[in-house]
């Protein structure tokens, strides 16, 4: 017998339209900040960035493909990584759906990482992904737009997600950053040197300016799977990291209700 509360139709019904205030409040302060992300000034891109792409070497302007406005995703894959980062997986498996609506809507969605291309196509065709996808190797991007870091960075204590952290050596690493780091083939430390994050760009009169970044629980709202849990019934109900690559999930086995994964059939 369910340990959750019951009622009846009515009961629920009630309780329904009382919540629906709090989620019209949620989705009027959504808009709001939406306007004041837009309101934000833009900042000049002075530097030239190079990239490698699928069409050869390409500047910023080029990863705009004739678009006024850029989405750049900082897919944590760094340049030991044997394989993308799980939750990074997990957020992209979405992008192709969306990114050719942005396509038609003036707005170009693109993956940036500092592995090298080789790397990032061998990837991108074992996920069968086809959304753009451009190694910064070797350049400043990343590091600029702080979402990678040196080790001398790390030992110093790293500037991330607007908050200065904690030195490495004063971090004792937590289990799910052992788990992905060996999941990518790589150790904690080299794992960390690269971490997720989102940046706008825009294009006008031919002066490309920074609109807008996001780190850490910034990019929840992209990551489409957490919307739909959160409207789940059990909603999240996470103990720990649960989550795989979508092509890993068959030789895991699902996962039971309490959180346990069964042996696969």
């Amino acid at each position: 017998m369910t340990t959750h509360m019951t009622g009846t139709r009515e009961d629920w019904l009630a309780a329904r339209v009382e919540l629906l205030k709090a989620e019209k409040a949620l989705t009027r302060q959504s808009d709001e900040l939406a306007r004041r992300r837009q309101d934000l000034p833009w900042v000049r891109v002075n530097k030239g960035y190079r990239f490698e792409t699928d069409e050869g070497g390409a500047s910023l302007a080029d990863l705009f493909q004739g678009r006024t406005q850029l989405l750049v995703y900082h897919f944590m894959f760094g340049p030991d990584y044997k394989a993308g980062c799980p939750s990074c997986s997990a957020i992209a498996d979405g992008f192709d759906g969306f990114a050719v609506h942005l396509a038609n809507h003036d707005v170009m969605l693109s993956a940036v990482s500092r592995a090298p291309l080789a790397k990032l196509q061998a990837y991108k065709k074992r996920m069968g992904w086809r959304f753009p996808w451009a190694s910064s190797q070797g350049g400043d991007f990343n590091f600029d737009f702080s979402v990678s870091f040196t080790e001398e960075q790390q030992r110093a204590g790293v500037d991330y997600n607007f908050r200065r952290g904690r030195a490495l050596a004063d971090s004792p690493v937590p289990p799910p950053v052992a788990e992905f780091a060996a999941a990518c083939g790589t150790d904690p430390a080299s794992f960390k040197r690269d971490m997720p994050g989102m940046s706008a760009f825009v294009i006008e009169d031919g002066v490309i300016y920074h609109t807008y970044s996001t780190y850490g629980r910034g990019l929840d709202g992209l990551w489409g799977m957490y919307q739909w849990l959160d409207r789940a019934p059990l909603g999240r109900n996470e103990a720990g990291v649960w989550w795989r690559r979508h092509d890993e999930y068959a030789k895991d086995g699902p996962v039971a209700p309490d959180g346990r994964r069964q042996a696969a059939s």
